[in-house]
């Protein structure tokens, strides 16, 4: 049978699209999912009134140079190959007077997330959490480290390892998981049950409880609402406490 040339054409065309709008949901899917793990804080009154709390981090290494709300400035601190290096020359003197350095254990908001996946990096500015760390009044003192990768990472890096490696520097704080907890067991009887019911839920939320080829609503079913959801058309992130499900077209494919 001779070879349709339009057919062939059209075909071709549309493999184009599909492969096109493959690489342009994998180039925006990291920055989703951090944007999903790690909720970012809005605030007011120059960086002292909480609006809408984001995710409580800890800080787990010394070093990141905090200034205040209104600065343009950030004194970048760099974490590459395992090691932070905080920010020394112009930039720290240029703000001695103003700045203060993030302590070991003090808690901050993520402030804004961005992922350069050209350039290899990501940058990570947070914001005081004063009213966790008991500081009245409010600072609003803000940070930044950037997360620098070696070339092509991050456009194959999933976002679990990603994940991993900013936790050397901003872990998910117990509090936040708490809080969290709080909200949830409101009005629910005394804190012995509430304890339960929260390991309960620990438990129905193993990953070995997720088979792949699963439908929403099986998962749901399995693990209850998930805390967040990421939307990416045919691609969708469920995100739980202690794991991660990614369904296409409706059915698992991957969990981390």
């Amino acid at each position: 049978m001779p070879r349709n040339p339009i057919l062939h054409c059209t075909l071709a065309l549309l493999a184009t699209m599909l492969s096109s709008a493959s690489l342009h949901s994998q180039a925006v899917s990291l920055q989703e999912q951090l944007n999903a793990q790690y909720k970012t804080v809005r605030m007011t009154g120059n960086g002292t009134v909480v609006v809408d709390a984001g995710t409580v981090l800890s800080v787990q290494k010394g070093g990141i140079i905090s200034v205040p709300w209104a600065a343009v400035v950030k004194c970048s601190a760099k974490f590459e190959s395992n090691t932070l290096r905080p920010s020394t020359g112009f930039c720290a003197g240029m703000m001695k007077n103003v700045s203060q350095y993030f302590q070991k254990g003090n808690k901050v908001y993520p402030l804004k997330i961005e992922v350069n996946p050209d350039k290899a990096k990501i940058s990570f500015q947070v914001v005081s959490c004063d009213s966790c760390n008991g500081v009245d009044p409010a600072t609003g003192m803000k940070g930044e480290v950037v997360f620098q990768f070696a070339k092509g990472y991050l456009e194959k890096a999933g976002a679990g390892e990603v994940e991993d490696t900013i936790g050397q520097v901003f872990a998910i704080s117990n509090d936040d998981q708490q809080g969290q907890g709080g909200q949830d067991n409101q009005g629910g009887g005394n804190q012995g049950g509430g304890d339960q019911q929260a390991g309960g839920q620990d438990q129905q939320q193993e990953p070995q409880n997720i088979q792949l080829g699963m439908t929403t609503d099986q998962v749901t079913q399995a693990l209850g609402a998930p805390q967040k959801t990421v939307n990416l058309g045919a691609k969708q992130i469920y995100v739980y406490k202690d794991l991660k499900v990614t369904f296409l077209n409706g059915k698992v494919s991957d969990v981390q």
